[in-house]
């Protein structure tokens, strides 16, 4: 069948895209327009009922957060990660679902602190200066394993844990439009750096940024996208 990919511009739905066009998945997109809440509508609800984006239909049901949809993938057309009887598979596991669980709910933090800790703005300003101070002690890690050279992570054949970091990458550069980014830098992860570059010559990459409107080095010198269609935030 022919996935529907839920997504929104720049969105974590974008680590997916880049997934299924690496392996040649077919697929369309739906757009969850979050200008009009739509990521909430009765209808989006139904297959996520968490309201998040990404949700992928596939012929066995809707599958929603972006570590399950990758793993679901990686398992269904192989080319993501290592195979499951692979030696490599642990470590693999083990670092994607550290950026999961760990790197991407602290840029959540950052970006939604409101959803965490309320409405007064000192609390807003003390979380969200613990989770930058969390996000460069986690980039500074993974700049470390992409550095050790395993194939599954950096290397020359991306796998879903590098569309998944790259992405991680990329939204705090630009993101959120109210509150000082200049806490992070690719420069300070060298490794990270040569692997968003590589990422960056690649066609699936070239996909997305024809698809979302983002410009042409949109992990290593990231811009504000210009979507054809729908709004990231």
């Amino acid at each position: 069948m022919s996935y529907v990919l839920h997504y929104a511009p720049d969105n974590a739905s974008l680590v997916i895209r880049l997934a299924l066009e690496h392996v040649d998945a077919p697929y369309h997109c739906a757009l969850v327009d979050r200008s009009q809440a739509a990521q909430r509508s009765d209808a989006y609800m139904a297959l996520n009922p968490n309201g998040l984006i990404p949700t992928l239909e596939t012929d066995h049901g809707p599958i929603f957060e972006t570590g399950a949809i990758l793993l679901w993938l990686a398992d269904r057309h192989g080319g993501l990660g290592p195979a499951p009887d692979s030696a490599e598979r642990a470590d693999f596991l083990k670092w994607l679902f550290f950026v999961s669980n760990t790197v991407h709910s602290a840029l959540r933090m950052l970006f939604y602190p409101d959803q965490f800790i309320g409405a007064d703005p000192i609390h807003q300003s003390t979380l969200r200066k613990n989770a930058t101070s969390a996000l460069v002690r986690y980039h500074t890690q993974l700049d470390g394993l992409v550095a050790q050279g395993h194939a599954w992570c950096g290397g020359q054949t991306p796998s879903a844990l590098d569309f998944y970091i790259a992405a991680t990458l990329r939204w705090p550069a630009i993101y959120p439009r109210d509150y000082d980014r200049n806490w992070h830098s690719l420069a300070n992860y060298p490794a990270l750096h040569d692997m968003c570059q590589r990422l960056e010559t690649l066609a699936p990459v070239h996909s997305l940024i024809q698809a979302e409107g983002m410009n042409a080095t949109p992990f290593t010198n990231p811009a504000a996208p210009n979507p054809p269609e729908g709004s990231p935030i």
